[in-house]
């Protein structure tokens, strides 16, 4: 992954604020355990839902059901915003990534990210990679599950707290 343009917007930070450092800010995405996931839908109306996400290798990578919304969307607009943070208003770090959604569909690409998803939040993401999705392990007669990948192509991270900040961090 290249390094990011990073700039600080004064337009929206305090005076005395800095940009939040790229590392901060990828500290940040790794251990989010929640992400929001903003899509399209066929007539243009927005959709929003909370979605399981692992950042890895300056990837961000969600899963969803082939017949959820997201999925739907997807079909025909690639285009997402992935949103984690907090809900504070007096400190905390939110983070928005804007990309592409690309379907990851390499049998060995997946197995590599069951492995990711099994060591994750709690234990409950247990997938096996097969004929290009994942299969619920130990249930694999459940629906498939589509696995996406976002390489990010802006970060924005909005620092709060003593010294307000608003950061981009352009690829």
């Amino acid at each position: 992954m290249t390094t990011p343009v990073t700039t600080l917007d004064p337009r929206y930070s305090a005076p005395d604020a800095v940009a939040t450092g790229w590392d901060e800010t990828c500290r940040v995405l790794e251990a989010a355990q929640v992400y929001w996931i903003s899509t399209v839908r066929a007539d243009g109306r927005p959709h929003v839902t909370p979605c399981a996400a692992v950042w890895r290798d300056g990837t961000l990578y969600f899963d969803t059901g082939a017949s959820q919304q997201k999925a739907v969307n997807l079909r025909a607009n690639a285009r997402v915003v992935l949103t984690t943070g907090c809900n504070h208003w007096d400190g905390g770090l939110d983070v928005v990534v804007h990309g592409e959604a690309a379907r990851i569909t390499d049998d060995d690409a997946l197995r590599v990210l069951a492995e990711v998803w099994a060591t994750r939040w709690d234990g409950r993401f247990k997938f096996v990679a097969r004929d290009g999705c994942f299969r619920h392990a130990g249930n694999e007669e459940m629906p498939p599950v589509l696995v996406f990948s976002v390489r990010p192509t802006q970060v924005l991270a909005f620092s709060r707290g003593a010294t307000d900040s608003h950061t981009a961090h352009q690829f």
